[in-house]
């Protein structure tokens, strides 16, 4: 199972955003994407942070009180990204997620993004594996 790797089950168009886009735009992006989440990346593609729909939800809340939503990406945005390797194993991946840790992966190559793998791709990978050995003869 080792030999399921992340590039042959990650989303290759990601929403990848700036730490200078407005916050407002951004959360745009997410809801008509449909993504818990996206990549910042610098003017290299390089990845610089990681903004989710809960980091974006507390900002939103905060400014609903005052409708002043005047944040930008880098306000909101951690730089604490866990991220994975086109190569990366799957099933290393999914023991990963069982933790408390994010739902969301960004996947680099050679120092860019280049896509992203969620819990939900990771779980679609080892149920496709799982059904190969339902079907092999023993």
């Amino acid at each position: 199972m080792d030999s399921i790797k992340v590039s042959d089950h990650m989303d290759r168009q990601p929403v990848l955003l700036t730490e200078d886009m407005s916050l407002a735009t951004a959360v745009e992006l997410l809801l008509k994407q449909g993504k818990l989440g996206a990549p910042v990346v610098n003017s290299n593609g390089e990845l610089i942070g990681f903004l989710s729909q809960q980091d974006c939800l507390a900002v939103m809340l905060k400014s609903s009180y005052h409708c002043d939503l005047v944040a930008i990406v880098k306000d909101c945005m951690r730089t604490d990204v866990l991220s994975v390797q086109l190569g990366d194993s799957v099933l290393h991946l999914a023991e990963q997620m069982l933790g408390q840790k994010p739902k969301v992966y960004p996947v680099i190559n050679q120092g860019k993004v280049v896509g992203t793998i969620n819990r939900t791709n990771v779980l679609g990978a080892i149920n496709t594996y799982m059904q190969q050995c339902y079907l092999t003869p023993a």
